[in-house]
């Protein structure tokens, strides 16, 4: 099961409405999920995608369904997804929505990472999670034939995994069952807006009156928030991904396999018998006047993070925000997002190379497996690296939801279920205040999670 191909027909093709009650801007696990659950409330919901439902970074990650190393204030509204994706497959009847629990098993090298996980698993037994520290000797007898040497490890078994490119498309076959009008090829180009209220939004294809929208678009959130008006800081970065052919089990006769995160290599077990693998170290960010822009704001995320990020000059034509790309359009004007229907990076080669380089060295029962496919992904990434979850203040009625920052696929649905009861009026049961949208602008410090 690879990511989206580029060449796939359009699979969600619904008459476009005059009028619906809540538009969604944006086919990813938070647009797909938002619009699922605005459904369930009864509303008319209309959710648009510029290419093709989960084309971007939502089938292109490591597919973790994980509560473990969570931000704090996200570490609820994880747990509640997780028992979401639990009865997914169930309650709408798509087997492709199955949760596998699985596990996530982070190990630490030294003393420093050991204590970060032990702060960690003091806030999992606030929230009652079932996390375990596991000592050296406890991670060798319960996880062999993982070479080299680690102090001990952290663990939370009810962790699991799902299949990013079949899983979102089978939630919006979903939604569409519930009534929501899905389109593919339909790009939200800009907002009518009067006094300062949304009153609907202008598509490739025609205007649709609503008092609501939500803007869940990914990597292109800031640019299409630019062109409303609204400073919606986050960057985009590229991370290369790769799968494995079919291959044995690590740890003959320990099932099942927990997703591993180890220094310098993430692994998770695939439903067809594979392993996605990623190093979790290395990202790349294309400059481009954002960056500058929000350059002071990402400061302490650079300080403190262990991921190598590495500045390109520019980014190839089309991409977000790339150097002399159009950064105002009118309703009337083919917009940025028609222009490139699917964002489709392509993986780095020194990525590559060390991807099989470890994954070898780190799993003698893997010495002779080889890498099937690679492909990479552009990850939307606040300051914070927390999502931006919340009615604007700039234009009434329109809602904020991105800037998951490549850990999305799994709190997912947990997100959309929270955005459904925010955009209705109703208690979303989640204390929201770190996700508000203008955080980075009302003098508050700017602390990253955990991750």
């Amino acid at each position: 099961m690879p990511p989206i191909n580029l060449n796939v027909p359009i699979r969600f093709s619904d008459p476009l409405p005059t009028e619906v009650d809540v538009a969604v801007i944006g086919g990813g696990v938070a647009g797909t999920a938002t619009a699922y659950f605005l459904a369930e409330r009864g509303k008319r919901v209309l959710l648009c995608e510029k290419g093709r439902i989960a084309g971007e970074q939502s089938s292109r990650n490591w597919g973790w369904i994980r509560q473990q190393g969570r931000d704090y204030a996200e570490l609820p509204i994880m747990m509640e997804s997780n028992q979401i994706w639990r009865g997914l497959a169930e309650k709408t009847g798509e087997k492709d929505l199955t949760f596998t629990q699985q596990g996530c098993l982070y190990l630490a090298e030294n003393a420093t990472e050991m204590s970060k996980y032990q702060s960690w698993y003091d806030l999992a037994k606030q929230h009652q999670l079932d996390t375990e520290l596991l000592t050296t000797a406890e991670v060798k007898k319960r996880f062999p034939g993982i070479a080299g040497q680690y102090v001990g490890a952290m663990v939370t078994p009810s962790d699991g995994r799902g299949e990013p490119f079949v899983a979102i498309p089978a939630l919006a076959r979903a939604a569409q069952r519930a009534g929501v009008a899905v389109i593919e090829e339909c790009a939200v180009r800009t907002l009518d807006i009067t006094n300062g209220k949304l009153t609907g939004i202008v598509t490739e294809k025609g205007r649709v009156k609503c008092g609501l929208a939500v803007l869940a678009a990914g990597a292109w959130s800031t640019h299409f928030a630019h062109n409303a008006g609204i400073d919606l800081p986050q960057l985009a970065v590229r991370c290369t991904v790769g799968r494995t052919e079919v291959a044995p089990e690590l740890f003959p006769g320990s099932s099942p396999i927990p997703n591993i995160k180890s220094p310098g290599l993430s692994v998770r077990r695939r439903a067809d018998g594979g392993y996605t693998l990623a190093t979790g170290t290395y990202a790349e960010h294309y400059l481009s006047p954002k960056s500058f822009q929000y350059f002071t704001k990402f400061l302490r995320i650079l300080k403190i993070t262990k991921t190598d990020v590495r500045l390109k000059l520019g980014a190839p034509k089309g991409y977000p925000g790339a150097w002399g790309s159009q950064r105002r359009w009118a309703a009337d004007e083919e917009s940025p997002f028609e222009r490139m229907r699917v964002l489709n990076p392509e993986p780095t080669a020194s990525e590559i190379t060390e991807l099989e380089m470890r994954v070898h060295a780190r799993f003698p029962a893997l010495t002779d497996i080889r890498l099937e496919e690679t492909w990479a992904g552009m990850i939307d990434v606040t300051p914070d690296v927390v999502p931006t979850l919340g009615e604007t203040p700039e234009i009434e009625g329109l809602h904020i939801c991105t800037g998951l920052s490549g850990h999305g696929f799994g709190i997912g649905p947990g997100v959309g279920r929270v955005m459904a009861d925010v955009v209705t009026g109703r208690n979303p049961g989640h204390e929201l205040t770190r996700f508000r949208p203008k955080r980075f602008f009302d003098g508050s410090p700017i602390m990253p999670g955990p991750y």
